[in-house]
């Protein structure tokens, strides 16, 4: 069965137009009704308290396990590779960036509330496996090998599950998957890595240094320099999971529910045979990091980056309907679909009409952004049910922002060869920079 054809583009009109699926015109902001308990601010308290009480909570026990001077020192190493890791996340969603609340909520979430469970339940299974067997170094093994490996990753995942059932606007496809769980992700290992190196630091006190010993050293060493993306690694396929669930269409629920239970599966298991290659000593850890860690970072990062590029396709097939209905000028797709293009274009709005023009132009691009994603959903079946009002919502502010954004558009998709007509011939909205 094919998808629906989405409704046809509406005709750009000369004055403001009426937007008749929209309900209301207070500050054109446009807000589906939701049950009381599922409004922003009943949810905001509840996530914040949550997450608050769960940072309180495993600071404490990290701190009564590293010691202050550990826990402080730890501290200090483990926020190192996190803004790198933020950053480079964040490049990648730079064509539809995602709000930052999201973004925080993933990262506080992996910090504090993920790696709460993990340490609670990693600890239980590893004192009941040793109860049992009679065997605590066996115990020690099998927990970082079998039990660690689930524990962790479905607590990570949690995150990306609930962004993807109440955020669902923004969560769209396979780059969002990988930036809520990069962040998640993230979040977690820098947890994890106070506690490691606190007790890194630790063990060198015992054996009486007085500063960063070879303990430490090395510790930093494997888990700072050479592998601060294997977190991310593995719960980054949870993420991919989810992303496909995202762009099949809602009748598909086996696939939208098989596609993240196999991305799950698939962290767990990597992150088993990473724990695991530490048992087979520091050849078995090099081994796996060369022969299979590396390869599936760079696939991944070639995979996020074909996304990217993918995305931006996206703009430029679909934004010439709106272009043909008279909302765009004919370059402005062009220039849309080029991160270059983009940031030449706010450039100079900023030179020509001053820094408000940039943000407007920037907005622009955003909200036509927004528009083109709305659109391929809608062919393949995965639009919202409010798709007209949310449409002629983003209609509304391109209109507003049209002014001073075309021309800009226009500019740049002529100085960055996207277009190759002489000036006299592109529309700038009304103002051409070629003209004295």
């Amino acid at each position: 069965m094919s998808n629906p054809a989405p409704a046809p583009v509406p005709a750009r009109e000369t004055e403001e137009p009426a937007f008749p699926g929209v309900p209301g015109r207070a500050q054109w902001r446009y807000r589906p009704r939701r049950a009381f308990w599922r409004g922003k601010a009943v949810r905001a308290v509840a996530v914040i308290t949550v997450l608050a009480l769960c940072a309180l909570v495993i600071l404490a026990l990290v701190r009564d396990q590293t010691g202050t001077e550990g826990f402080l020192v730890g501290l200090g190493l483990a926020v190192l590779p996190v803004p790198l890791l933020m950053a480079a996340f964040r490049w990648l969603d730079r064509v539809e960036p995602g709000p930052w609340k999201i973004l925080l909520f993933s990262f506080a979430w992996g910090a504090f509330a993920a790696a709460l469970v993990a340490i609670l339940a990693n600890s239980f299974a590893v004192r009941w496996i040793a109860t049992a067997t009679a065997d605590p170094a066996s115990a020690d093994t099998l927990g970082a090998t079998a039990v660690a490996p689930v524990v962790e990753e479905s607590a990570k995942a949690a995150a990306i599950l609930l962004v993807f059932l109440f955020r669902r606007r923004d969560f769209t496809g396979l780059l969002d998957g990988v930036v809520v769980a990069g962040f998640t992700a993230t979040g977690f290992a820098f947890t994890e890595n106070i506690l490691y190196l606190g007790n890194a630091f630790g063990e060198d006190q015992e054996f009486g240094g007085s500063g960063l010993g070879s303990v430490t050293a090395g510790t930093f060493f494997v888990r700072i320099v050479m592998s601060p993306f294997a977190h991310p690694l593995f719960t980054v396929l949870t993420g991919l999971g989810f992303g496909l669930a995202a762009l099949a269409a809602r009748r598909r629920r086996v696939r939208r529910i098989l596609l993240p239970l196999t991305g799950l599966v698939l962290a767990m298991g990597t992150h088993a045979l990473w724990n695991g290659s530490a048992v087979f000593g520091p050849w078995g850890f090099f081994l796996v990091y060369g022969m299979f860690m590396v390869p599936v970072f760079g696939l991944l990062t070639w995979l996020a980056i074909w996304s990217r590029q993918k995305e931006l396709r996206t703009i430029s097939g679909q934004l010439p309907a709106y272009a043909a209905a008279g909302w765009l000028s004919p370059a402005e797709p062009l220039a849309l679909s080029s991160m270059r293009a983009r940031s030449v274009a706010r450039d100079f709005a900023a030179r020509t009409y001053g820094k408000p023009a940039a943000q407007a132009v920037g907005e622009y691009e955003a909200f036509a952004t927004s528009l083109a994603f709305l659109r391929a959903r809608a062919e393949r079946g995965t639009a919202e049910e409010d798709f007209t009002a949310r449409e002629q919502e983003l209609l509304h502010h391109l209109w507003q922002r049209k002014a001073v954004a075309s021309p800009a558009l226009t500019y740049a998709a002529r100085a960055t060869g996207r277009v190759w007509a002489p000036p006299q011939y592109l529309d700038y909205g009304g103002y051409n920079p070629y003209r004295s």
